[in-house]
């Protein structure tokens, strides 16, 4: 008898893994569904969008957990950051993001912006705050000015702007999955939340693929 309830217990807990990967959201609760589809510009690729801004402590907080998620997305998604410029303060740091992205240096500063700004308590709050806090790092700032300046990067700019709007964001950090959902820290019960609900919907979208 004794032996029969190992065996049974030994077979529950060989289930757990799979139960636990199969769990399931629902929109409304733990995501959103938007009322109208965006366009995405990855091919037949899934689209990841991180909507965020620099001087955002919760985005500085799920950096960590984007980061470790990002190296296990599967080959058929593109994961992309957009940095929002929800409030018009916000402008400084999205043509940041973008000028050091025309420049071919995003990947290489991204987290220590977020370091100087949460960690070392720098006020990068200008453009020129930013350009004197990168030359530091090895940025020629004339060329990060000239960049900043320029009309590719305010192209860029009013086009992240726009894409907030069709996905109506109101805050950051978000995840927008594929043109059709987005997914809050709130909604998903915390930044593990996101990334497991994004998952999810992931699976959900290959599927219809």
């Amino acid at each position: 008898m004794k032996l029969i309830k190992n065996i049974s217990l030994l077979a529950i807990l060989l289930l757990l893994p799979t139960l636990s990967s199969a769990k399931s959201y629902d929109e409304g609760t733990e995501y959103k569904k938007l009322d109208q589809a965006v366009n995405t510009q990855t091919g037949d690729k899934i689209e990841v969008l991180e909507f965020f801004w620099y001087g955002c402590p919760h985005c500085f907080s799920f950096e960590p957990t984007l980061k470790k998620w990002k190296k296990a997305l599967p080959a058929n998604v593109q994961f992309i950051r957009v940095p929002s410029p929800l409030n018009p303060r916000w402008m400084v740091h999205t043509k940041t993001y973008y000028t050091l992205q025309s420049m071919g240096e995003d990947e290489k500063h991204h987290e220590a912006i977020f370091q100087a700004m949460h960690i070392q308590k720098k006020r990068l709050l200008s453009k020129e705050a930013v350009a004197d806090f990168l030359a530091t790092r090895g940025i020629d700032k004339k060329a990060f000015l000239s960049n900043f300046d320029s009309f590719a990067v305010e192209m860029r700019a009013r086009q992240a702007l726009q894409l907030g709007q069709k996905y109506k964001i109101n805050g950051v950090p978000l995840l927008a999955i594929n043109g059709k959902y987005t997914i809050s820290a709130a909604d998903a019960g915390g930044y593990e939340g996101m990334v497991n609900v994004a998952d999810y919907l992931i699976k959900k979208e290959t599927k219809q693929k």
